[in-house]
């Protein structure tokens, strides 16, 4: 995730039916991967995957630069039976998992590279896993082992997308214009990401997700232009509706206001405007998207109110991440089966208003859910959580708790629904 710089589980597996079928719809039938099944597989699998993470993040590479990261993935992918590609969309690894039985095809997207330098909270020395993608990594290599060992019992086909560049926002469409979706005939597509929640907490975003990000370069002339540079710059500041946090307690009324219904962050307009010697460079996000026109009018108002200046925007704003409803209230009653109706909270914001994620690309092009997966430890300070701080310390047990809800929910969306079409061509 690009971050802006500023429970308890409870046993399942009863062998009960579960809810199948396409987005949006539900069906029982007997024939799914059991939770049980998926849960005795990530007891045996656990150690080793927190151990893939330790190594990973001691390893961390640059968007782009993840050669070594994806060698290992695609030597554990092999070794539990998946086809593998790699050296899609740059360092990209797409393993392929067929099940036994006919059902749809569900892909499931991983991000491996770590924060550069300059985007980590107060700058940093290197390269860094502070945003949780090596625990993201680990998570899904979990997920593709537990139904590797499942393919008996596992309908359809899941396909792993572990990708490169996502704090550049660039490793999706990369993998999207390698043709990954198309050619792998993906019906819908799945992701976690690290959060500040307590760990064992799965947070749910439905209608919500991520804002995107537009631009503007304002230029000015004249002797007067760096004084008018910064009035410009205070005045387009002066549109934002909310700051980046300070401190841990901003932090925390972010966490309560997203999980707020019609909350202050419902709608909002954050702005990040800085004076250059002869103009102004500004970044922004709002919420909901189609407030980016009505911000360009504002910021276009505001700079050609300076004699001489001239605005200008991209093309379109960068999309934001919209995960559909009905598919996250969906996850949602899957895991308050599976663990526990009181590790599941609902975002009514898109969370955080400073940050953007790329997996927008995947959304625009087949539904899907984006889930924060509770990292932070208990006693430990909010930042420990919150991706981007130097201090960011995911608790570990996140790593099992991630495979265990992704591995059956993947498991029955895959699922071929009696009486439905078969979307995988399996």
């Amino acid at each position: 995730m690009v971050w802006g710089t500023a429970g308890r589980a409870a046993a399942g597996g009863s062998g009960r039916p579960v809810g199948q079928g396409t987005v949006g719809q539900g069906v029982v039938d007997q024939g799914a991967v059991g939770q049980g099944a998926v849960d005795v597989e990530v007891a045996r699998l656990q150690r080793e995957l927190i151990a893939l993470r330790r190594d990973l993040h001691r390893h961390p590479e640059m968007p782009g630069q993840e050669q070594r990261t994806a060698g290992v993935v695609a030597r554990a992918l092999r070794a539990a039976g998946l086809t593998v590609a790699t050296g899609v969309g740059g360092h990209g690894v797409v393993g392929v998992l067929r099940g036994a039985r006919r059902g749809r095809t569900v892909a499931y997207r991983a991000d491996m590279d770590a924060v550069p330098p300059k985007d980590i909270v107060g700058g940093g020395p290197a390269a860094a896993h502070v945003c949780g993608h090596d625990l993201h990594t680990a998570v899904a290599v979990g997920v593709a082992r537990v139904l590797a060992r499942l393919r008996r019992q596992l309908s359809g086909t899941v396909v792993f997308l572990f990708q490169p560049a996502e704090e550049t926002l660039s490793g999706a469409r990369a993998l999207i214009d390698a043709g990954v979706l198309e050619r792998t005939g993906t019906v819908e597509i799945h992701a976690l990401h690290c959060g500040p929640f307590p760990v064992g907490t799965f947070a749910v975003t439905p209608g919500y997700g991520l804002p995107g990000q537009d631009k503007a370069e304002v230029t000015l002339s004249g002797p007067d232009a760096p004084d008018a540079a910064r009035r410009l710059a205070a005045e387009i500041g002066a549109l934002a509706t909310v700051a980046p946090p300070q401190t841990p307690a901003d932090i925390e009324r972010l966490l309560a206001d997203a999980q707020t219904p019609h909350g202050p962050l419902a709608r909002f307009v954050a702005v990040r405007a800085r004076a250059q010697e002869a103009g102004v460079s500004v970044s922004y996000r709002c919420w909901p998207q189609e407030r980016y026109r009505e911000v360009r009018a504002d910021i276009r108002r505001l700079a050609l109110a300076c004699a001489g200046a001239g605005v200008s925007f991209p093309a379109e704003p960068f999309p934001a991440m919209v995960c559909p409803e009905r598919d996250a209230r969906m996850l949602a009653q899957h895991l308050r089966r599976t663990v526990g109706r009181g590790a599941v909270t609902e975002l009514h914001a898109a969370f955080p208003p400073f940050s953007g994620e790329d997996f927008a690309r995947y959304l625009d092009r087949v539904p899907g859910t984006y889930t924060f997966l509770g990292v932070r430890a208990p006693h430990a300070p909010v930042t420990a959580g919150y991706p981007h701080y130097p201090d960011f310390a995911p608790d570990e047990r996140a790593v099992g708790l991630g495979v265990r809800a992704m591995a059956g929910w993947i498991a029955e969306r895959a699922h071929r629904a009696a009486g439905l079409p078969d979307g995988s061509g399996h």
